[in-house]
């Protein structure tokens, strides 16, 4: 299971961000996104879970609490293909 996670501290690394997640599942896939340019955290980031019990767990384990003063979001990811968007046209 694929989760986006939101208002990540800007200092936080993909092993301290796997390790928080690793003590509800298994982690098989961590990645904080940063900005092209000057390579800083943009905040926010992905992690994949092995099972989606493991994942569900993490969600409603970790969603709201604080990482460096920080309070992250965590939800299941939407796919790519599967958001949409309102076009005005």
């Amino acid at each position: 299971m694929n989760i986006y996670v939101s208002n990540l501290p800007y200092s936080i690394s993909e092993e301290e961000l796997e390790a928080v997640f690793s003590e509800l599942g298994v982690v098989t896939s961590t990645k904080i996104i940063t900005d092209r340019e000057t390579r800083r955290s943009r905040g926010f980031g992905f992690v994949e879970m092995e099972t989606e019990e493991d994942g569900l767990a993490a969600i409603e384990e970790l969603n709201g609490i604080e990482l460096s003063s920080r309070e992250i979001q965590v939800k299941k990811a939407i796919p790519r293909e599967n958001r949409s968007y309102n076009n005005a046209y």
